[in-house]
């Protein structure tokens, strides 16, 4: 018999947070900065999610991939973070898993300290017991690094993760976590499901009763 559910973890960027126009902002700015043209194809929404670290150097190269990094995170920590803003629903949702008892705590590939600016901006900080994130020298380079993480600061038992991209499923899975996407996000149609989510949500009111069997009874 399975443990009940004692933590949720929670991707940040297209899962709390519309942040697309302030990462591909602060990137695009950081492209001029630097001096180098925007891609041929463009900076679209599949940036949104591994480390830039990563998802750069195929389209630039090394050597022009650490210059942008620099750039894009001194302008998105001057301004880019401002312009992420909660979906419609999120934080009545944070409140009432936090009320069943539930430790909550954000699991993002973003720099941890602009994860942490964002959630006490939001008012967060009393649902959100962690906020767990990459470093400033990229330690952990791929979600299941930072799952681990957040897990080691969680003491989980029995947890599971709320993701909108395949990452987040796989770094779960590294975990033995069951993933739930969230479909209102940045995934590719049907990304989630081909990845081995539980189930894909449309709305993140619909979070509550996708995982009845997981959250313990309690207030709300």
């Amino acid at each position: 018999m399975k443990a009940p559910l004692d933590s949720v973890l929670l991707d940040l960027d297209g899962t709390l947070v519309d942040s697309e126009a302030g990462i591909l902002g602060s990137l695009r700015a950081a492209f001029a900065e630097v001096g180098l043209p925007v891609p041929e194809q463009g900076l679209g929404r599949d940036l949104l999610g591994p480390p830039l670290y990563v998802s750069l150097p195929p389209l630039v190269g090394e050597a022009a991939t650490e210059a942008i990094v620099l750039a894009y995170r001194r302008i998105y920590a001057d301004t880019g973070w401002l312009l992420s803003t909660p979906y419609d629903g999120i934080g009545p949702v944070l409140r009432r898993l936090a009320d069943r008892g539930l430790t909550l705590a954000v699991a993002t590939s973003k720099q941890e300290a602009a994860a942490e600016l964002i959630v006490e901006k939001q008012g967060w900080g009393d649902l959100i017991t962690y906020v767990c994130g990459d470093t400033p020298r990229a330690e952990r380079p791929t979600k299941a690094a930072v799952i681990a993480e957040a897990l080691t600061r969680v003491g989980s038992r029995a947890g599971v993760m709320i993701g909108d991209r395949h990452f987040d499923v796989e770094g779960a899975r590294a975990h033995g976590l069951g993933c739930v996407g969230a479909g209102w996000g940045y995934a590719a149609p049907a990304e989630l499901i081909e990845a081995g989510a539980l189930t894909v949500c449309a709305h993140p009111a619909d979070l509550i009763p996708a995982i009845p069997q997981m959250i313990p009874a309690g207030r709300g």
